[in-house]
C-alpha cells in the first residue's frame, strides 16, 4: 500500500552514488533545454514568458514521484500551450493580469480532471481520442504554432482576427509594409545554430547554445532600442488624433464592461425575485453594452492599426533629445539617423507624457527574481463552468501525449508502466503546480528523449531539473533580460516541426479508408477552426464515434465457402461458388439492438435470392454478446426461417451467449441438437440432409468450386 501511494520509494533499492550522479548530471541537460524552450512556451501559452519557469519549478519532480515512467519529463509543451491560449482567449487579454489567473485555475482544473482519472482507474477513457483524430489535430497544431510565431519572427504587431489563417493574412501584409530585418536575421541565426548543432551533435544543448549567442549579441549590439517621449515630441498632428481616439475607445470599453458588470448582477437578482420585467430590461441593457464594447473594439482596432503602420525616422534636437517624423517627410531627408522608429501600442491607455517608441527589436525583458508566491487559485465556478470541456481537451490530450512518451521509452528501458499511476502523477502536478502560479503541463517527447540519452536512471533526475531552474529563478534572472523573442520564436518553430507527419495520413489511410478520411476532415477542421481547436478535435470524435456506430449498426454478415487452402473463408471476397442448399452464415460482431434487425435482413435476404435453400447455420463464433433485443430477433427468426421450410442452427456458440439462450428458454426454441461446436461438425451433420434429392455434382462447403 505504501508503495502504491509512494512510487517513488521503489527507487531507493540499490540506489547508489553511481546513479546519484548520473541523475544529476542527466537532471542538469534537461533543465539547460527546459530553461530557455519553457520560456518560449509560456509566450504560445498567452503567458509572460518568467511564467514557463514558474511551470518548471514545481511540476517536473511531483510529476516524477507519483508517475510510473522514470524517464518522462514533465513541463510545458507546445500543444498544451496553444489549447490553453485557445481556451482562454475568448475571456480576457493575452498576458493581462485576468488571463494569468484564468490559466492558473485552468491548470488546478486539468490536474483535478487527471487525478480523478487516475484514482478511478478511468485511463481507458482516453481511447475515446483515436489516433487518426490525435494525428490530424497534432499536424494541424504544429502548423498553427509555427505560423503563429511569424509576427515574432518578422518584428511585426497585429491583433489578432476571428480565425487564425486571418490573423496570418495580417501578419504576411505588416511584413510587406515593415520587417524589422535585424529581428528576422536573430531569429533565423537561432535556427541555424540549433539546427546545426543538432545535426552534428545531438547531445549538444542546441537550444542554450543558440540563447547564449543570440543574447549575447543582443546586449552587444544594443537590440533593444527603446526611447519613451511626450506626444509632442511626434511632430505628426495625425498622430496626436489617433491616440486620442485610441484612448477614448479604450476607456469607453473599460466603462462598459462595468456596466455590463452591473448588468449580468441585475440579471441575477431579477431571476432569484422571478422579476420577468427586471430580466427583459436588464438583458436588454446587456445586449446595448455589449454592442458598444464591439463598436469600441472595432474603433480601437483601427486606430491602434493606424498607428503600428507608421514609420518614423528621429531627429536629435539641440538639447539631445530626440523628435520624430514620418519616414516618408522629405523635412527629414539629411537630419534622419539610420533607425527606423515604431509606436508601441498594446491594449491599454496610452499615456501622453510616455509614449514608447521601439526602434530596436523585442527581448524578454525584465524577469522577476526569486521563487513564485505559493497561492491558492482563486475559485469562480462561472468560469471553471466554462473552461470545462477545454480542461477535459486538455487534460486528455497531454495525457495522450505524456503516455505515448512514456510507452515509448519503456520500449528501450524495458520499465513497466501504470497508466492511470501516470495520470495521478500529471495530475498532481497540474494540481501543485497551480499553487505555484505554473499553467498547465504534460510530458515533453524532446526532452523526455534528452533524459533518456543522457541515461536518466530514476524520476530524480527530474528532481535535479526543478533545482536548476531554482537557481536560475534565484541567481541568473538578469542574465535573460536582452534574450530576443525572435529567438524564443525560432525555438518553438524547431520545436514543433518534429510533429508534422505526414506519413501518419498515408498509414491511416491504408489501414482503413474512412480512419485516413477522419485524419485529413480533423486536420483541416482544426486549420479551419482555429484558434477555436476545441471544434477540430470535437469534429474528429463525433465523426470516429459515428464510424464505430455505423460499424456496429451493420457488422459484416459473409456466407463461407470451402478454399484452396481448406478453411472455410467469405465466398465474396476469395470469389468461390456457395452451395445451392446450405448457407453457412458468418455474423461478426455482437448481436444487440442496433444491429439486431440487420442479422434478420441478411437472412431474409438469402432466403428471397437463393429459392433452393435448405438449411442455414449461424457462425456465431464472433458474436461475444447478445442483449435483450437481440435475443428477441433471434427467437423471431427462428420461426420465421422455419415457418418458410428452412431448418436454422447454430455452431460456435459461446459460454457468455449460452448462457443467455439458456435463461430465455431460447435454447428450448432452438433445440440442443442444432447447435454444433464447430463449423465442420455441422457441416457434416446437415450435409446428408440438406443434399437429398438434390443436383449438386460438388458441394462447395466440401470442395474447392471457383465461380466460372
Amino acid at each position: 500500500m505504501i508503495h502504491k501511494f509512494f512510487p517513488f520509494i521503489s527507487w531507493m533499492k540499490e540506489y547508489n552514488f553511481e546513479k546519484l550522479k548520473i541523475d544529476s548530471l542527466s537532471g542538469l541537460t534537461v533543465a539547460l533545454v527546459l530553461i530557455p524552450q519553457s520560456m518560449a512556451y509560456a509566450q504560445l501559452a498567452g503567458m509572460p514568458s518568467y511564467y514557463g519557469l514558474y511551470a518548471s519549478f514545481l511540476p517536473p519532480v511531483i510529476a516524477s514521484l507519483f508517475g510510473s515512467s522514470r524517464q518522462l519529463a514533465t513541463g510545458p509543451v507546445a500543444v498544451v500551450s496553444l489549447m490553453t491560449a485557445a481556451s482562454l482567449g475568448p475571456l480576457a487579454s493575452a498576458g493581462s493580469a485576468g488571463y494569468i489567473a484564468y490559466a492558473i485555475l485552468l491548470a488546478l482544473m486539468v490536474g483535478i480532471f487527471q487525478f480523478s482519472l487516475g484514482v478511478l482507474r478511468l485511463g481507458v477513457v482516453v481511447n475515446f481520442l483515436s489516433h487518426p483524430v490525435v494525428n490530424g489535430f497534432t499536424n494541424a497544431a504544429a502548423i498553427i504554432i509555427a505560423s503563429s510565431q511569424l509576427s515574432k519572427m518578422f518584428g511585426v504587431d497585429v491583433d489578432s482576427a476571428t480565425h487564425h489563417y486571418e490573423t496570418i493574412i495580417r501578419v504576411c501584409e505588416a511584413a510587406f509594409h515593415y520587417t524589422h530585418w535585424p529581428t528576422l536575421a536573430m531569429g533565423v541565426l537561432a535556427f541555424g545554430i540549433m539546427y546545426g548543432l543538432k545535426r552534428v551533435n545531438p547531445r549538444i544543448p542546441n537550444v542554450l547554445v543558440a540563447v547564449l549567442i543570440t543574447t549575447t549579441l543582443s546586449w552587444v549590439m544594443g537590440f533593444e532600442h527603446n526611447a519613451t517621449v511626450s506626444v509632442n515630441a511626434i511632430e505628426v498632428p495625425e498622430v496626436q488624433t489617433l491616440i486620442s481616439n485610441f484612448n477614448q475607445a479604450i476607456s469607453s470599453i473599460d466603462t462598459a464592461t462595468e456596466m455590463r458588470t452591473q448588468a449580468m448582477k441585475a440579471v441575477e437578482k431579477a431571476k432569484a425575485g422571478h422579476d420577468d420585467m427586471g430580466l427583459l430590461n436588464a438583458t436588454h441593457n446587456i445586449d446595448l453594452i455589449n454592442y458598444q464594447i464591439d463598436q469600441s473594439q472595432k474603433k480601437a482596432a483601427q486606430n491602434r492599426q493606424k498607428l503600428r503602420a507608421m514609420l518614423f525616422y528621429g531627429i536629435e534636437t539641440n538639447d539631445n533629445t530626440m523628435s520624430f517624423r514620418l519616414k516618408d517627410d522629405p523635412a527629414v531627408r539629411d537630419q534622419k539617423d539610420t533607425r527606423v522608429w515604431r509606436i508601441k501600442v498594446r491594449n491599454k491607455v496610452l499615456d501622453p507624457q510616455k509614449i514608447t517608441m521601439t526602434g530596436g527589436g523585442a527581448v524578454v525583458g525584465e524577469v522577476p527574481k526569486g521563487l513564485p508566491a505559493f497561492s491558492i487559485p482563486k475559485i469562480d465556478f462561472k468560469v471553471m463552468l466554462h473552461l470545462f470541456p477545454f480542461a477535459a481537451i486538455i487534460a486528455l490530450l497531454g495525457f495522450m501525449e505524456a503516455i505515448s512518451i512514456a510507452k515509448a521509452m519503456a520500449a528501450k528501458t524495458g520499465q513497466r508502466l501504470d497508466p492511470n499511476q501516470e495520470l495521478i502523477g500529471q495530475g498532481l502536478a497540474n494540481i501543485l503546480g497551480s499553487a505555484s502560479q505554473s499553467y498547465a503541463v504534460s510530458g515533453s517527447f524532446s526532452r523526455s528523449a534528452v533524459n533518456l540519452q543522457a541515461g536518466a536512471m530514476t524520476g530524480l533526475s527530474s528532481a535535479f531539473t526543478s533545482l536548476t531552474v531554482v537557481i536560475a529563478l534565484l541567481f541568473l534572472t538578469p542574465l535573460l533580460y536582452n534574450l530576443p523573442q525572435a529567438v524564443l520564436a525560432a525555438v518553438i518553430m524547431l520545436a514543433v516541426i518534429g510533429l508534422v507527419n505526414v506519413s501518419g495520413f498515408v498509414h491511416a489511410w491504408n489501414v482503413q479508408w474512412y480512419d485516413g478520411a477522419i485524419s485529413i476532415i480533423t486536420f483541416l477542421c482544426t486549420l479551419a477552426f482555429a484558434p477555436h481547436l476545441d471544434k477540430g478535435i470535437m469534429v474528429g470524435v463525433v465523426l470516429s464515434l459515428g464510424m464505430f456506430l455505423y460499424k456496429s449498426m451493420r457488422p459484416t454478415v459473409t456466407s463461407l465457402s470451402r478454399h484452396e487452402d481448406e478453411a472455410l473463408r467469405d465466398a465474396m471476397t476469395h470469389g468461390l461458388a456457395q452451395c445451392e442448399y446450405i448457407d453457412l452464415v458468418r455474423f461478426e460482431g455482437p448481436l444487440f439492438f442496433a444491429n439486431a434487425s440487420y442479422l434478420e435482413d441478411k437472412i431474409n435476404e438469402r432466403m428471397m435470392e437463393r429459392k433452393n435453400l435448405k438449411h442455414i447455420v449461424i457462425v456465431a463464433n464472433a458474436i461475444n454478446d447478445i442483449d435483450a433485443s437481440g435475443e428477441e430477433v433471434l427467437s423471431l427468426l427462428i420461426e420465421n426461417v422455419r415457418s418458410a421450410g428452412v431448418q436454422l442452427s447454430f455452431s460456435g456458440v459461446n459460454e457468455s451467449v449460452m448462457k443467455v439462450f439458456q435463461r430465455t428458454h431460447l435454447m428450448a426454441k432452438i433445440r440442443p441438437e442444432n447447435i454444433y461446436p464447430t463449423m465442420e461438425k455441422a457441416i457434416c451433420a446437415v450435409h446428408a440432409h440438406a443434399h437429398q434429392n438434390g443436383q449438386e455434382s460438388h458441394c462447395p462447403l466440401t470442395t474447392v468450386c471457383r465461380i466460372a
